[in-house]
């Protein structure tokens, strides 16, 4: 079956349209307006082997705060709905992602208990237009709703840039590990419980 979904969410602070193919090859169409954003979310498709289309429109003229946020929001329910209460998946999935000076690690379990661990921090308050205070915004609305547990840290790093990328391609690779499909579980969820 495809791994497919797409999910609308329209607010008076956004309008948003995000589709997945979670057995994609990593293309990716997105539009946010802003631009360093846009640049992660590629990253993270094409690392995370998702084809992902986004379209976001924001109250831009406030600030980026909404457009960043609901964009996690809508791209975490879209991955769980193409998840199917997570039947068959490996469930868990790590990487380290070194950039230059920098090095990330991220851990992820598609458990239906989301939560977040974030230590990670800037040494800019901005990179382009982008408060960077508005990653741990992102990744938090991601984890909350693709019922995922995170843990993202930066283990050393120097420029924001780096930072930014190396996180966003750890919660890919991780991400990718975790959706794969796993011949073991029969189809099943990866739970004794026997549902996530």
């Amino acid at each position: 079956m495809a791994r497919t979904a797409e999910v609308v969410r329209n607010t008076k602070e956004t309008q948003i349209t995000i589709s997945v193919d979670l057995d994609g090859t990593g293309v990716s169409d997105v539009e946010t307006g802003v631009g360093f954003f846009d640049h992660m979310l590629d990253a993270f498709a094409r690392h995370g082997g998702i084809d992902l289309k986004v379209r976001t429109k924001g109250d831009l003229h406030i600030d980026a705060l909404h457009t960043v946020e609901d964009t996690g929001i809508v791209l975490g329910k879209a991955i769980h709905k193409a998840l199917d209460c997570f039947k068959g998946v490996r469930r868990f999935g790590h990487a380290y992602i070194p950039m230059d000076e920098t090095l990330t690690r991220c851990a992820i379990d598609l458990s239906n208990r989301p939560y977040l661990i974030w230590k990670t921090a800037f040494r800019t308050p901005k990179i382009g237009e982008m408060d960077t205070e508005l990653f741990k915004e992102f990744h938090h609305a991601f984890a909350m709703n693709c019922g995922a547990c995170v843990h993202l840290e930066t283990l050393y790093g120097e420029n924001s840039h780096h930072i930014a990328e190396s996180g966003f391609k750890a919660l890919a690779r991780a991400l990718r590990t975790a959706i794969e499909i796993d011949p073991k579980t029969g189809g099943q969820a990866p739970s004794t419980k026997g549902v996530l």
